[in-house]
């Protein structure tokens, strides 16, 4: 059985003016997701500018979200790093917590081999024995790619490995792991811009950094393709292909916090080395959110 399927949202971690976690904002996001239909909360991940969070800051939000979802949806945990020994650290405490399942991002700056990778995710899921885990590939950020070979050799020896987010945008690579892993890894789509392609190669959704300010609609676009409405999925996915490239004009999250600012939410400022996002671009972004038919705060 799937962790989940549809549309999980990479929820970003809103911060107070002086950089501190904004639990309230925090706490009111969680619901907006809930109420407009997402399928599960991904929490501390990419999105949610994990890599500047203090491990203390980072448990802390997990235990948040699990805390205010309350079992109503799951709650994937980001508790991922370069250290296998932080990794097991973090993972084995987000499940006294009460995480549905791990979304473990590959090494980064080590660049591991493969047999690197598969010590570490093996060391990791035999922590947690009973927790469900989600590789996170996205080697344009972490200089290391699970191979197809690798993953399905995860998912096929690795009870508790069961999934995986596939962000390196290369269809073939995806193809040919689903060709070797078939039935035995649960495929999500990490690029917001590729989730049909990726539902036509046996995806179960995607992790999704455009559900944060369209959760309905991104919801929708995957329920239709699941439910065979394959020409209405297109439809939504082919209208949101402006607003998802002006949301990664600028590296994640910086974009989609600048969408949720002009949408009103005051989600707060990035953590450096992070910056706010140009102007001009930002133009475009909300225009882009304008004509996919988002209101911004202050316009009619």
């Amino acid at each position: 059985m799937a962790v989940f399927k549809g549309a999980g949202v990479a929820i970003v971690t809103p911060m107070y003016a002086d950089g501190r976690v904004n639990y309230d904002k925090l706490k009111d996001l969680l619901e907006y997701q809930i109420e407009n239909g997402t399928d599960a909360i991904i929490i501390c991940g990419t999105t949610g500018e994990s890599s500047t969070l203090t491990h203390g800051e980072h448990l802390n939000t997990i235990k948040f979200a699990i805390d205010q979802v309350a079992g109503r949806i799951p709650v994937i945990a980001g508790t991922g790093s370069n250290s296998t020994e932080t990794a097991v650290m973090m993972s084995q405490e987000a499940v006294t917590y009460g995480a549905d399942a791990l979304l473990l991002v590959t090494p980064y700056y080590n660049k591991a081999t493969q047999k690197g990778l598969i010590a570490h995710y093996t060391t990791i899921a035999e922590a947690v024995p009973d927790t469900p885990i989600i590789l996170y590939n996205v080697a344009s950020r972490t200089g290391c790619n699970i191979e197809p070979e690798t993953a399905a050799y995860l998912a096929k020896n690795v009870k508790n490995i069961v999934g995986i987010k596939e962000a390196s945008g290369n269809l073939s690579q995806i193809a040919k792991l689903m060709s070797l892993a078939g039935d035995d890894i649960e495929l999500y789509s990490g690029n917001d811009d590729q989730v049909l392609p990726i539902l036509s190669l046996g995806g179960q959704g995607v992790i999704s950094v455009l559900s944060n300010v369209a959760p309905r609609e991104t919801h929708d676009m995957v329920a239709k393709f699941l439910a065979g409405d394959v020409n209405g999925a297109r439809e939504i996915q082919l209208k949101a292909i402006p607003l998802i490239s002006a949301l990664f004009c600028e590296v994640n999250p910086i974009p989609v916090k600048a969408a949720l600012n002009l949408m009103g939410w005051e989600v707060g400022p990035l953590r450096m080395p992070l910056t706010e996002m140009e102007e001009a671009h930002q133009k475009v972004l909300a225009q882009a959110m304008r004509d996919f038919g988002i209101r911004l705060a202050g316009e009619e």
